[in-house]
C-alpha cells in the first residue's frame, strides 16, 4: 500500500506479541511496521471471509487491500478501547456488499482456487498460488468437501451467507454480530438458525448421501 505516514517509528518491542489494538495504537503514532503486522496477521482470516462472501478470488484480494486502505485512512478516528477485529470485519463486509449490489451478476469461476494452506510471505498482503503437486486421497477428499462448502455457501441469500460466515466460521459473538450489521440481537439468532437450515438444505440437495460439515 503506497499511502503511509511520513514518520514511519520503530516499534519498541516485537509487533507479533502485541494485541490488535496495540498494534493500531503504534500505528496512530507513526509506526508502519505495526500495519504491515496487522496485514500479515488477517491475511488468511479476512481474505478467506471476503471470498466465501463473493465468490470470487479476484475480487476477495481488491477488497481486502480495499479495506485495509480503509483502516489506513480512518485510523486515525479508530478508538483503541474497541476491538479491531469487528471493526476490520466490519468495512470488509460492507465493502463486499457494496461490491455485490454493483455487480449483480455473481461471478464463479475463482471458486475453485483453495484459500487454505498458504503461509506469509512478508510484505504481501496475499499469496495464495500453490504448487501444482499431486496430493494424497485424503488431501484430495478434503479439498473437495472444502470446495463443496464454499460454493454451498456461495448460493445462498446475501444476508444468510453474511450472518453464517460472520458468526459461525468467524465465531464472531452474536452482539457482535447485531452491533457489525446494525440489527436486533433476537434478529442475528433467527437470521443465524434460517442460514444453518438453508446450508443444510442446499448441502443436501447437492451431495444427497452426505451428512452437512455444519449444524
Amino acid at each position: 500500500m503506497s499511502s503511509t505516514p511520513n514518520n514511519p517509528g520503530t516499534p519498541a518491542t516485537p509487533n507479533n506479541d502485541q494485541t490488535d489494538e496495540a498494534l493500531v495504537h503504534r500505528y496512530q503514532s507513526g509506526d508502519v511496521h505495526a500495519f504491515e503486522t496487522l496485514v500479515a496477521r488477517y491475511q488468511v482470516e479476512l481474505f478467506h471471509f471476503l471470498a466465501r462472501f463473493t465468490g470470487n478470488r479476484t475480487t476477495a484480494d481488491d477488497l481486502f487491500q480495499e479495506t485495509f486502505l480503509q483502516v489506513h485512512i480512518s485510523a486515525e478516528n479508530f478508538d483503541t478501547e474497541r476491538r479491531f477485529r469487528p471493526w476490520l470485519f466490519t468495512i470488509a463486509a460492507n465493502k463486499a456488499r457494496d461490491h455485490l449490489r454493483r455487480n449483480h451478476r455473481r461471478q464463479t469461476s475463482s471458486l475453485s482456487a483453495p484459500v487454505n494452506g498458504y503461509g506469509d510471505e512478508g510484505g504481501e498482503f496475499v499469496d495464495l498460488m500453490q504448487a501444482d503437486l499431486e496430493q494424497p486421497p485424503e488431501e484430495v477428499e478434503r479439498r473437495e468437501v472444502q470446495e463443496m462448502v464454499r460454493e454451498t455457501v456461495r448460493l445462498m441469500p446475501e444476508h444468510l451467507r453474511e450472518i453464517l460466515l460472520l458468526a459461525y466460521f468467524h465465531q464472531f459473538a452474536y452482539k457482535e454480530v447485531a452491533d457489525m450489521l446494525q440489527i436486533p440481537l433476537g434478529t442475528v439468532k433467527s437470521r443465524l438458525h434460517a442460514a444453518v437450515a438453508a446450508f443444510a438444505e442446499l448441502w443436501k440437495q447437492r451431495t444427497k448421501d452426505a451428512p452437512p460439515p455444519i449444524g
